[in-house]
């Protein structure tokens, strides 16, 4: 065992804490929303998660503050001032009856970390920077990742005006609902020479992990993805008086587009592609009524940037193709676009060489889904631990991850940061 990981071992995350604080996250959810955890961006219910995770924070001793995004930081101080900040955490909002662990499993790694760093009376040269971020699901607007996308600097308050929910609610005025003021969040991006490295740790999302009785991954590269609207517009009738071959109906176009995606998806040039239709949209929704529009809400995602653009245009291309031939229009809206990213080397071989000598098994594996740090490793050098999916289930109320799963993940969490405090830290000058 390396000098590093031997003097981290005490640094063991306690299952039964992070159980608890799991638990407490899991119980702010809307009312009446159905199975799981209800808990969208830039809601009242996202505000008191921050809030809790601000209280325990501050209860550790840590600075605490909210940016103007609602991105919510606390900072342990370093023992060598000026030095640029290590940081990790997550996101607190959820998908519609979400399980109670996609991002909400990083924030209590970082809520852990801290209070083992406080409780053991750890020094690191670097200060460390626990970080909640907002908006992180695209559920509600479609776009993904909107806390640290305004980190990073890739959205600015006018993208803000464009963005809207299926209430015709804007992403600035659900801010403003909430206390923030879309005008200033350029304030909130980060400042590249603050920042040293980050590392977040999420659950997986997938199956790989447990399938091969491996407790911990080592992320090398994150999936870009492509969000898409295609509205189809065809002709309202009556179902008993049109016949069938005077029909222009957008729900039976919309139904051979989404089969065609998954097509396309499935076909050998497209191998590692995924593309899902995961909100469907028919008017006037009505058992006696021809649907006369339709939208259909696609996501494409892929770990090759260029094949997932190609893929997008292919997709509108040949659904285009499928509307002319049934007499119906057809539009197409992007409404968010991240581009694949590989995360930097170094920090993954910190990560695996911290699990090799904490005696943990490790696998180096892809995301196939988006997350924080894809957007702010245009900022600061990123890694990414994983921590295994139950049957490789998320975004689902029957998401599971074992208590003893995440510690093992949080302890390798916080032996990394360790690990990068003395790595990163500048020679002495003679």
């Amino acid at each position: 065992m390396n000098p590093v990981t031997t003097a981290l071992a005490p640094l063991t995350a306690d299952a039964a804490r992070l159980r608890q604080r799991i638990d407490t996250f899991a119980a702010l959810s809307e009312p009446g929303a159905g199975e799981g955890v209800t808990r969208l961006a830039y809601t009242p219910l996202e505000r008191q998660a921050h809030a809790v995770f601000t209280r325990e924070m501050t209860d550790l001793g840590l600075t605490v503050w909210t940016d103007a995004a609602g991105n919510t930081l606390a900072e342990r101080p370093g023992t060598r001032p000026g030095l640029p900040a290590l940081g990790t955490g997550s996101h607190l909002d959820s998908v519609p009856n979400a399980g109670a662990y996609d991002g909400i499993a990083g924030v209590v790694a970082a809520l852990e970390t801290a209070h083992l760093l406080t409780e053991h009376d750890i020094e690191h040269a670097h200060p460390v920077r626990f970080v909640a971020f907002a908006a992180e699901e695209g559920a509600r607007f479609g776009q993904a990742c909107t806390g640290s996308r305004i980190a990073a600097g890739l959205t600015g308050p006018a993208d803000l005006e464009t963005k809207q929910d299926a209430d015709g609610i804007t992403l600035a005025d659900a801010m403003r609902s909430v206390g923030f003021d879309p005008a200033e969040a350029a304030a909130a991006r980060w400042q590249p020479d603050e920042w040293a490295a980050f590392v977040e740790l999420h659950i997986e999302q997938g199956s790989v992990l447990e399938s091969t009785r491996t407790p911990v991954g080592v992320v090398d590269q994150i999936s870009g993805s492509t969000r898409i609207m295609l509205q189809v517009t065809g002709r309202a009738s009556h179902t008993g008086g049109t016949p069938m071959h005077l029909r222009a109906d957008a729900l039976a176009a919309g139904a051979e587009i989404v089969l065609l995606a998954e097509s396309i998806a499935g076909d050998t040039r497209h191998r590692g592609t995924r593309i899902s239709v995961g909100k469907i949209e028919a008017s006037p929704g009505s058992i006696t009524t021809i649907s006369g529009r339709t939208r259909l809400y696609v996501d494409i995602r892929d770990i090759d940037s260029d094949r997932q653009r190609l893929t997008a245009a292919e997709l509108v291309d040949r659904a285009t193709a499928v509307c002319r031939r049934r007499g119906v229009g057809l539009t197409a809206t992007t409404l968010a676009d991240a581009s694949p990213v590989v995360l930097p080397r170094r920090l993954r071989d910190t990560v695996a060489t911290t699990c090799t000598g904490l005696g943990i098994d490790y696998r180096v594996l892809p995301s196939g889904a988006s997350h924080d740090s894809q957007m702010i490793n245009h900022i600061v050098p990123t890694g990414m631990i994983f921590v295994p999916s139950r049957d490789g289930i998320s975004h689902s109320p029957l998401e599971r991850t074992g208590a003893d799963e995440l510690a093992t993940g949080t302890t390798v969490l916080a032996a990394s940061l360790l690990a990068l405090d003395q790595q990163l830290r500048p020679a002495p000058q003679l």
